[in-house]
């Protein structure tokens, strides 16, 4: 890792000029929404992004000389990814109404609509909106979508308090300018749930020098936040939302009566990196402390507040807060950050060890209900040929007004099902194509995540959503082919390094370099513990099973017991993976012919078979022909 100081002159990006002049997130929005024009300015966008929408083009329909075929896409923002019946409703029309007809679910708890277009965007946020739910912040340079983890377990106070935490913090961080009711609802504020007093209290308290007296926004001021901000709040044990990646990962502490003491902090994740840049690079969240939960707001605030006052405004690409913990070391930012809150924090507290869970097929919520998790391959709500997973969706949505948790992995989680429903959620489910049944998803596709890439993103270098499923079915050949049918393997993709399906994580990252070659990243692990390292830094789409039959075959003769395939490439090392690759001789295989098939016989009946061949001097095939058309010939 190569460290990159900051700017001693405090030099600041055009962005940082950009934010200044916006009047709280106001300037060019409002004016150029207004014009009758296709898309947003460069500034206009930049400021776009704060309302949780990215001006984007669909590079499919790109005609040389032509204008580009310009579109929105639209991220909510609803913390524990928490979906209400009535904004699913929403959410679904307007992607028939006025976007691609698909809804896309992200890595952080999210849903993104694509393909809106700029004289659509006003009225899709205002009914988003009046259903409930609200796009503010879920892009630009702020607090993003608070995660935590989906399972609503009922009889589980330590969940609860996660779901309850993430919506304060979310609260706590929301940029407080008025300018997003202003643009999208004329001024009108809609009916929301209120604030917790707590909360309000908490953000207005400026004992230490967090807030920002002048202005609309107490905690960010007129720059806001010098890059993204990304928190999560879990529970001890539960790994599902990927808590070493976030800026600041919340774990909730309760006692032996599960009532709540505080909260262990950790901080410092994040993925996102850029090619031939060693100055940037993925980075593991570390233990900060323990705060007790009277103090978690105004520490939320301070740790904020230490990113918002040192972070990097001149090198956008070394703003987040993981490279100036990097750079400070993390006992000079713990210092910084007891400035602020007043005290010490107290010694992070003994957990236990992490695991994933994607909580899919159904469970009991402990209150009596059920829920029920479904698997959506890398995240996309659609109706395509027999897999009609967005009627079936509508449909439940329609006849049982469910509530929905979205997860990390890109999955959804319907909850509050009452027992007596489940047959006929099922055979709504079974009717439209959609699995229910977790152990009867392919594994492969189970734990894979992809980025949405081409052909909207405008940072995608290559494919990734569109070309996951079917290099997931070549790798699946491979396994077979090796001996490791259906072996467990986290496989993740990005069209570009900036790692939003967190490819860094994975046992295996594919990780797009240039048009149809990827970067490999090897050696996470399937809890999302341990970083995985660059193993090779183009490897072309054609030649991944030429590239992965050595390292699966190596795996298959070495692994010890219960060894994962990430945790064995850590513990044997990319220079025995590169021999073992180097010196290795694929095994010939027979070819066999196109339209024959085998059948098999008890071994007895196998020896006489032979020798009869043998015998009559004529292939064992011909002879089994031959009496299988005077069985036949007798019906």
């Amino acid at each position: 890792m190569v460290k990159t100081p900051v700017s001693p002159a405090r030099k600041v990006s055009k962005l940082e000029n950009i934010k200044e002049h916006s009047n709280f997130l106001r300037e060019p929005l409002a004016t150029e929404l207004l014009e009758d024009t296709s898309y947003f300015s460069s500034d206009a966008i930049q400021i776009l992004k704060f309302h949780g929408s990215y001006q984007q083009d669909n590079r499919d329909n790109r005609v040389k000389g032509q204008e580009k075929d310009y579109q929105m896409m639209l991220r909510t923002r609803n913390p524990g990814g928490f979906i209400s019946p009535q904004l699913y409703s929403t959410l679904d029309r307007l992607s028939d109404e006025y976007g691609n007809h698909t809804l896309r679910v992200t890595t952080r708890q999210g849903f993104q609509l694509h393909g809106i277009l700029k004289k659509n965007l006003k009225s899709s946020i205002a009914a988003i909106v009046k259903s409930m739910g609200s796009t503010l912040g879920a892009c630009g340079d702020l607090n993003r979508n608070v995660m935590a983890p989906p399972a609503p377990f009922k009889n589980r106070p330590d969940y609860c308090y996660a779901w309850e935490y993430a919506d304060k913090i979310a609260d706590l961080l929301r940029p407080q300018s008025n300018a997003y009711y202003e643009i999208w609802l004329d001024g009108e504020k809609a009916i929301s749930v209120e604030e917790d007093p707590e909360v309000t209290a908490a953000r207005q308290r400026n004992g230490n020098g967090t807030n920002i007296e002048e202005g609309e926004e107490p905690l960010y001021g007129q720059h806001y936040m010098p890059r993204k901000f990304k928190c999560s709040v879990t529970v001890p044990g539960d790994n599902s939302i990927d808590l070493y990646t976030h800026d600041v990962s919340l774990v909730v502490i309760t006692d032996e009566n599960g009532e709540l003491l505080g909260f262990n902090v950790l901080t410092g994740g994040g993925m996102g990196r850029t090619h031939n840049k060693e100055e940037t690079f993925p980075r593991l969240a570390e233990p900060l402390g323990y705060v007790a939960k009277a103090d978690v707001f105004d520490l939320m605030k301070a740790i904020l507040a230490t990113q918002r006052d040192y972070g990097d405004r001149f090198q956008r690409r070394h703003a987040r807060m993981k490279y100036l913990i990097e750079d400070w070391g993390i006992d000079k930012f713990r210092s910084q950050v007891e400035g602020y809150l007043g005290k010490a924090l107290e010694p992070f507290k003994p957990l236990p060890d992490w695991k994933y869970e994607d909580f899919l097929g159904w469970y009991e919520q402990g209150d009596g209900k059920l829920f029920l998790g479904i698997s959506i391959e890398n995240g996309r709500v659609k109706d395509e040929g027999s897999f009609q997973l967005k009627s079936a969706l509508k449909k439940i949505t329609d006849e049982y007004a469910l509530p929905m948790r979205l997860t990390a992995n890109h999955n959804l989680i319907l909850y509050e099902i009452d027992p007596q429903h489940k047959a006929g959620i099922d055979t709504i489910l079974a009717h439209c194509g959609i699995v229910s049944d977790a152990e009867k998803i392919e594994t492969l596709t189970r734990y894979s995540m992809a980025c949405p890439a081409l052909p909207t993103c405008g940072l995608a270098i290559t494919e990734s959503e569109r070309a996951l499923p079917g290099i997931l079915e070549r790798i699946n050949k491979v396994l077979t082919q090796v001996g490791l049918e259906g072996e467990k393997i986290v496989i993740r993709m990005t069209g570009c390094p900036n790692g939003c399906a967190r490819p860094y994580m994975a046992e295996l990252g594919f990780v797009g370099s240039a048009p149809q070659a990827y970067q490999v990243w090897l050696g996470g692990d399937a809890n999302q513990t341990q970083l995985a390292q660059p193993y090779i830094q183009k490897l072309p789409e054609k030649d991944i099973e030429k590239f992965l039959e050595p390292l699966f075959v190596y795996f298959k003769q070495d692994k010890t017991e219960q060894e994962t395939f990430g945790q064995f490439c850590q513990r044997v090392g990319f220079e025995a993976l590169r021999s073992f690759s180097e010196n290795y001789t694929p095994p010939k295989r027979r070819r066999v012919r196109k339209n024959q098939h085998r059948v098999s016989v008890p071994d007895a009946m196998f020896a006489r078979l032979k020798q009869a061949s043998q015998d009559e001097k004529r292939p064992m095939n011909q002879i089994v022909q031959q009496a299988l058309e005077a069985y036949f010939a007798q019906e």
